[in-house]
């Protein structure tokens, strides 16, 4: 992906709005360092304002998203016409379009947040010393994240909404492909929340579509605690060389389903056209279907039929395209690869350990699913296979903040650090210790 509205704040060229002639206009670092200062300032104040108060802002927000569907709907357009219609574009395209349904979603998203408890200042636990002092944790927000993303408009609205119910800053740099989008939204959400006594700068969104920004954002360590990037190889290549700040990865969704032996086959056809039909521009699409040779006999070449009748292109392997003629020989790298569209390989596998070991090799460790009626290779599957969340009979697209129960999401993680999976509300806090005393010294 690359890293790329009159009405959002830019030229139709994606350009900067051009300054008065009696303005200069400020260098990448000194804009940069503007921003970040901005909200850190910020975040110091958003740390501590009353729950009550964020939740007015949030629901502000989204009656402000809903009353300016015109709008930012007008600017979405620009994008999508910028963007282009090639065939090759489509799932980038369907990625990176608004709806009135989907603003409506986006929207009811951020009431949902408004809905759930604060996790500031939750105390999971506290303990008693020998000497009498009480130690224990308090949940805290992180200060101030910044969020390196492409296509997906929703991706500012969610990030915003997580961002302020705990506190956080964020600092908001979508990707040029939808930049009259992102700052549209960015603009209504911010006035929406200072309107209700949410410091300005608590959303901030980076305008400037220069590419050498990026870097220069990176190396903000002393205003920025974390990063998150959400998109391509590319952009985590970015991420990963110029970053001083932690980063908490969101990155490629080779999402795999494997359908055993023993799985009802009713079931498991529902669970395998969901996962691809449903949305095949999500993360957590299936990328590939893996079929154990028994169930394969009889089941397969129904299921490949309903596939391509929903305009899915498959890619097997030679048992596969053995069974259907609606199948495509698959190459070496259609195995390991996040198609993003109605593309699907599908590999016929011995038993459950080919089936493991095919995800070990080909999966990017986001999300992974088994078909099976047999508990034991349900236990075994959920305890062997990694990835940030692993479903037994459901579909991979319920890996999802909302779908479990957090709200909206700023991402799915895929590090191994303090976060893992959907990041809603308590991932984007940390602890701090606090300790009660009564005169204790150190002897």
């Amino acid at each position: 992906m690359s890293e790329q509205s009159s009405q959002a704040g830019l030229s139709p060229e994606g350009a900067s709005p051009e300054a008065p002639a009696d303005t200069p206009v400020q260098s990448v670092p000194e804009y940069v360092e503007t921003l970040v200062t901005r909200a850190r300032k910020a975040a110091n104040r958003l740390a501590v304002l009353p729950t009550t108060v964020k939740n007015q802002a949030l629901l502000a927000m989204a009656d402000a998203l809903e009353a300016r569907t015109e709008m930012l709907i007008a600017a979405n357009n620009e994008d999508i016409e910028a963007f282009g219609t090639a065939p090759e574009k489509r799932a980038m395209a369907d990625r990176l379009r608004l709806t009135e349904a989907r603003l409506a979603e986006m929207a009811g998203g951020i009431r949902d947040v408004a809905k759930l408890a604060d996790p500031l200042g939750e105390m999971p636990k506290m303990w008693t010393r020998p000497n009498g002092m009480q130690v224990g944790r308090v949940r805290v927000p992180i200060g101030v994240i910044g969020i390196i993303y492409e296509s997906r408009p929703n991706v500012t609205a969610d990030s915003a909404a997580l961002c302020l119910k705990s506190g956080n800053a964020c600092v908001l740099r979508g990707g040029s492909e939808a930049i009259r989008s992102n700052m549209a939204i960015a603009q209504v959400l911010s006035e929406a929340a200072e309107k209700c006594g949410i410091p300005a700068g608590a959303i901030t969104f980076v305008e400037r579509p220069e590419r050498e920004l990026v870097p220069v954002l990176l190396k903000q360590d002393r205003s920025i605690d974390l990063i998150i990037p959400r998109g391509g190889d590319s952009l985590m290549r970015l991420v990963a060389e110029h970053s001083t700040i932690p980063v908490v990865k969101h990155d490629a969704g080779v999402c795999h389903v494997y359908v055993d032996d023993d799985a009802d086959p009713a079931m498991a056809e529902r669970i395998c056209l969901n996962a691809k039909v449903q949305r095949p521009s999500t993360c957590n699409a299936m990328e590939t279907l893996l079929v154990h040779q028994s169930m394969a006999r009889t089941w397969l070449a129904g299921v490949i039929d309903k596939l391509v009748a929903a305009n899915v292109e498959v890619r097997g392997c030679q048992k596969t395209c053995a069974l259907s003629s609606a199948a495509k020989p698959a190459s070496e790298s259609d195995f390991g690869k996040e198609f993003l569209d109605l593309v699907l390989a599908i590999k016929v596998v011995k038993h459950i350990d080919e089936a493991m070991e095919h995800i070990g090799r080909y999966g990017s460790r986001h999300t992974e699913a088994i078909v099976t009626a047999d508990y034991k290779k349900a236990m075994r599957f959920l305890r062997e296979v990694d990835a940030s969340a692993v479903l037994v009979n459901a579909s991979t697209r319920l890996n999802d903040g909302h779908q479990f129960g957090l709200g909206a999401e700023i991402g799915i993680s895929t590090s191994r650090i303090h976060a893992r999976g959907p990041m809603g509300l308590e991932e984007l806090t940390c602890t701090k210790f606090v300790v009660l005393g009564s005169g204790q010294l150190r002897e």
